[in-house]
């Protein structure tokens, strides 16, 4: 039997790295995802729109989206042991929240979403094929002019988190990485501190699709 290629690490590795450590002890966590929300907003979208979270963990973005009035929130994970941590906070998860236990590269929803926002996945992704995978659930996923939120290390950033080795973009790198069938809207720096008082560089960039038709021959839909 053939084992499904993740993209990047594993669940077993993912649900070790959540079930050592509390939601608040991990480097990434954010109390509130304040660049999140705000660049949200600078897209227009409003409660009635289809959010997902891929790769959220433990994050709280969905919180802050249903307190904000979403109605339609999705949070895409691989390790069980993240997703729990949502469940336990949320009182009604399958009401406005859908938590799906997933690799991303395999991620298919049966209606597109208006956002997909990415502040934990994306830079893990070392190997080229990987990323092909990971553009193409992104390309079936996104609907017609819906909008990218993708978070990574900058240049400046780290090169190994979780005891793995990531990659770090500037502006142009993430928007070559991601292909010519989205637009820039925005780009925005961030240094984010994290629990233990380190410090942590991070790229914000904001896009949005330009023409289905790119897909066919900007986007690598392999795996």
């Amino acid at each position: 039997m053939v084992e499904p290629a993740h993209l990047g690490a594993g669940p077993e590795h993912w649900n070790a790295v959540h079930e050592r450590r509390t939601p608040d002890q991990l480097t990434w966590y954010q109390p509130t995802p304040q660049k999140s929300l705000a660049l949200i907003e600078l897209a227009g979208l409003g409660p009635s729109h289809r959010i997902v979270d891929v790769g959220g963990g433990s994050s709280r973005l969905c919180d802050e989206l249903i307190d904000a009035g979403y109605l339609d929130v999705t949070v895409v994970d691989i390790s069980v042991a993240a997703l729990a941590h949502v469940a336990a906070r949320i009182s009604t998860p399958g009401d406005r929240v859908s938590l799906v236990e997933q690799d991303v590269g395999d991620f298919r929803s049966d209606r597109p979403f208006d956002l997909w926002h990415d502040r934990a996945v994306f830079h893990f992704l070392t190997d080229e094929h990987q990323r092909d995978r990971y553009v193409g659930s992104l390309a079936a996923n996104l609907s017609d002019r819906g909008h990218v939120l993708m978070a990574s290390f900058g240049l400046d950033g780290p090169d190994s988190c979780s005891g793995l080795p990531v990659m770090r973009y500037g502006a142009d790198s993430l928007s070559a990485a991601l292909g010519p069938w989205l637009e820039a809207i925005d780009f925005e720096e961030e240094i984010h501190v994290t629990p233990a008082g380190g410090t942590q560089h991070f790229i914000y960039g904001l896009f949005r699709r330009i023409d289905r038709r790119a897909q066919s021959t900007s986007v690598g839909v392999g795996g």
